[in-house]
């Protein structure tokens, strides 16, 4: 079971990750996903998080106090600790799939002007950003990266070839398109192969489609193949 703790300003902006896919994975035991509020480790008598920085500048920072003692409080030997910031590496299946192997995430959401260089220093595995631009505070960020980690887990998706034939799977190709029924509608047909039954059809099928498609929007993704 791989154990995901979330350290926040704001616990309760998280409940997407307690819907759906997750929520079931978690009540099944695949997963223990934990928000944990910042604030509550802050010794100051108003919970105060943030101070001006040194050196002048605009905004407010996360001080350490309240982070160091909010991560030590679940830091254990198997932690992996990742900061959310757009400094950070950019995001993608690979990193997924790497974060996914590790048995104990805690992921820093900062807020504001970020947080205080020495809780960086003294605790960070690595950094992460979900793309060049910014955000208002790493909770949406880190609900992205909780999402595709988990369901790339053992009991998550319930079928495990799931993961492996969708955009960015193993074969590093955009998904082939997918329809359900009815098979007519609308005067809008699936395409015959996808009913014909033949299986060998079906996968050469989908094969094409999925190099067309990357072909046309990613074609950087066929590149890192060569």
């Amino acid at each position: 079971m791989m154990k995901i703790d979330i350290l926040t300003l704001f616990p309760n902006s998280f409940a997407p990750l307690r819907e759906s896919i997750l929520e079931r994975a978690a009540n099944r035991g695949a997963i223990e996903i934990n928000t944990i509020d910042i604030r509550d480790f802050s010794e100051d008598k108003h919970h105060k998080c943030d101070d001006y920085t040194f050196g002048g500048g605009e905004g407010l920072l996360m001080t350490p106090q309240p982070l160091f003692d909010c991560i030590e409080s679940v830091l254990d030997e198997d932690a992996y600790v990742i900061y959310m910031s757009p400094k950070g590496d950019r995001f993608n299946q690979g990193i997924a799939a790497d974060l996914s192997t590790k048995k104990h995430l805690i992921i820093i959401c900062g807020h504001y002007e970020g947080i205080d260089q020495r809780v960086i220093d003294t605790f960070v595995d690595q950094e992460i950003s979900i793309g060049d631009y910014v955000l208002t505070g790493g909770e949406l960020a880190s609900m992205v990266v909780t999402d595709a980690v988990c369901r790339l887990l053992p009991d998550v998706l319930g079928n495990e070839n799931s993961a492996k034939n969708e955009t960015f799977g193993e074969e590093g190709l955009l998904e082939f398109p997918q329809y359900t029924r009815p098979a007519e509608f609308r005067g809008l047909k699936v395409p015959e192969v996808l009913l014909s039954g033949n299986h060998g059809e079906i996968a050469k099928w989908r094969r094409e489609q999925s190099e067309l498609l990357t072909k046309a929007k990613r074609p950087d993704l066929l590149n890192k193949r060569d």
